[in-house]
């Protein structure tokens, strides 16, 4: 029974980010759980994420779309909404980062990493939140902020970034409460640091790889992987009285 109400199929869903990391992990885990999955995101790899949850024998619908273009975003969700009926899920996972102490940080990227964190995330959240009112659908919205909307993280020097999050985090707890008189939950998972390696130039060694891993208490990073169980029930009926919410993934990192 429970692993039935954990069951998404039915219901559409779109992941922004979705060309590698936690969004491709989790547009593949929706799929896996029977959602027909739309992906969105700036690097061409997103077609070949939609070809893998194609082999899930699902549907897939790919889009090369920046979240902080308004009509780009909401193009793709008519797209989504006119090809499959509705729009049931949205995971507003896309996201930028930077380390660039505060003092010698040009105005021009401290406003780039709140447009892409924040302002993206609420154009997003928009675009799905207009179509599942429109449409009369008790959806689900899941938004990516950061362990950093909680915490100032050391060494590095990340004053934008950390704001952005913990704006991210605010903006759920907002349309939450907005949405609610819709049926729509809207929640935030907060992810700490997870191995993404394979989808970036850096070496781990470059980004203090063994301090991070010996300052949280799990003494590892984490796996994209391990964010696909909560989104999914995020995403599903299993989470019906669940918004408002933001979930903290973070291997114990800001338990002390």
């Amino acid at each position: 029974m429970i692993l039935e109400e954990m069951r998404l199929c039915g219901k559409t869903a779109l992941v922004t980010g979705a060309a590698h990391g936690i969004g491709k992990a989790c547009a593949l885990a929706l799929a896996e759980a029977g959602a027909d999955v739309a992906v969105v995101d700036l690097k061409e790899e997103v077609f070949q994420t939609a070809e893998e949850i194609r082999k899930t024998g699902k549907h897939a619908l790919a889009f090369q779309a920046d979240i902080t273009a308004e009509e780009e975003i909401l193009a793709v969700v008519e797209n989504v909404a006119a090809e499959w009926g509705k729009l049931d899920i949205c995971f507003c996972n896309a996201g930028t980062f930077q380390d660039i102490p505060a003092e010698d940080m040009p105005l021009k990227e401290f406003k780039r990493v709140i447009e892409v964190n924040l302002t993206g995330a609420f154009i997003t959240a928009r675009a799905a939140g207009r179509s599942m009112i429109e449409n009369h659908i008790s959806g689900s919205i899941i938004l990516t902020a950061s362990m950093s909307g909680h915490i100032a993280n050391i060494p590095q020097c990340q004053c934008a970034y950390n704001s952005s999050k913990a704006g991210v985090i605010m903006l759920g707890k907002s349309l939450a409460v907005e949405w609610a008189r819709h049926g729509i939950r809207v929640n935030t998972v907060s992810p700490g640091y997870i191995r993404t390696w394979s989808d970036t130039p850096l070496k781990p060694e470059e980004v203090g790889q063994s301090n991070f891993e010996q300052w949280t208490p799990l003494r590892r990073f984490g796996q994209a992987d391990e964010l696909k169980a909560l989104i999914v029930y995020l995403a599903g009926d299993a989470s019906g009285f669940v918004t408002g919410s933001d979930y903290v993934i973070d291997g114990g990192y800001t338990a002390f």
